[in-house]
């Protein structure tokens, strides 16, 4: 769908007048700087079906001046990135050009592949994380795969001294929320899972992430960040924070929970059946890809 040559390529001025907001509006949204969820939920519509792709890519294919494109990605979790890529590849491709992507914080190796599986929920091993927060600054870690909606819960402990000891600065944050905490606790529950099952982790834009780098490189997941106040970048993960407010309500200490208490949480969300899913459960789910996945391999070596 996309027209990169000729006259009728599509540009924030047409998609402005078919959703009949502001080019403003609309140029806020293709910059990830989000706005009204509506305005934001039509632009993001309108840019697919018209194959939107930036003036400065469209210019640089139709040239000719280079034969290779790198092309920054502000947010790799967005469907209209993922659909704008998809079109940019097929352009590029037909044009004879390499196509280089990175994400705004690191350049991805095979990011394009990464990006594909991202926007096709039939590729599970894509994750989305958040913390819910509770008084005292208390917070429990949740991890969701997008495909299965399989749920991993956190447990990140109040550390020694908190409430008692003034917090070091630059030291951690004795509340247990603090980047090397949520880094370490990502790390050991996610490693627990098969390679194919961790492929990325995308989270909201809160400072718990800051060690994303040593996240990537402990363990192999690509990550990225969801646009600020953009939570339908998340919908999965947010949908489940929803269930799990059931289990741990709103303005309630969340530091009482012990991890076997967690556990028992994610056991009984992955035990309920889903009509997303077909009725299957996120664990019949998962389990089946597994088998797949062993199937597939032992056929090959076979």
């Amino acid at each position: 769908m996309t027209r990169i040559a000729g006259g009728g390529q599509p540009t924030i001025v047409s998609i402005a007048e078919r959703v009949g907001v502001s080019i403003a509006s609309v140029s806020r949204v293709l910059n990830g700087l989000g706005g009204r969820r509506d305005t934001v939920a039509k632009v993001e519509r309108a840019a697919l079906e018209l194959g939107y792709v930036p003036n400065a890519v469209a210019r640089s294919l139709k040239g000719g001046r280079t034969r290779q494109l790198t092309f920054a990605m502000p947010d790799i979790g967005n469907p209209v990135y993922v659909a704008m890529v998809r079109a940019i590849q097929a352009v590029a491709k037909t044009e004879g050009y390499r196509l280089l992507l990175h994400s705004t914080d690191a350049v991805v190796d095979d990011e394009l592949a990464v990006l594909r599986s991202l926007g096709d929920r039939a590729v599970p091993g894509h994750w989305e994380g958040d913390l819910i927060i509770g008084t005292g600054r208390s917070a429990i870690g949740t991890l969701v795969e997008r495909t299965t909606r399989f749920t991993m819960l956190l447990h990140l402990p109040r550390m020694d001294g908190y409430g008692v000891e003034p917090r070091v600065k630059n030291g951690p944050a004795l509340a247990g929320r603090g980047a090397e905490a949520v880094k370490d606790a990502i790390a050991d529950t996610i490693t627990t899972l098969p390679e194919q099952l961790r492929r990325s982790l995308t989270w909201d834009r809160g400072k718990e992430l800051a060690q994303h780098a040593q996240l990537r490189i402990d363990t192999g997941l690509q990550v990225y960040f969801a646009d600020p106040h953009s939570p339908w970048q998340r919908g999965t993960n947010e949908n489940t924070n929803g269930l799990l407010r059931q289990y741990f309500p709103k303005g309630t200490d969340l530091s009482r929970w012990e991890a076997g208490e967690l556990e028992a949480v994610a056991l009984a969300l992955n035990n309920r059946p889903r009509k997303t899913l077909g009725w299957k459960t996120p664990a019949e789910a998962l389990n089946e890809h597994l088998l797949s996945v062993q199937e597939a391999g032992v056929a090959t070596t076979g």
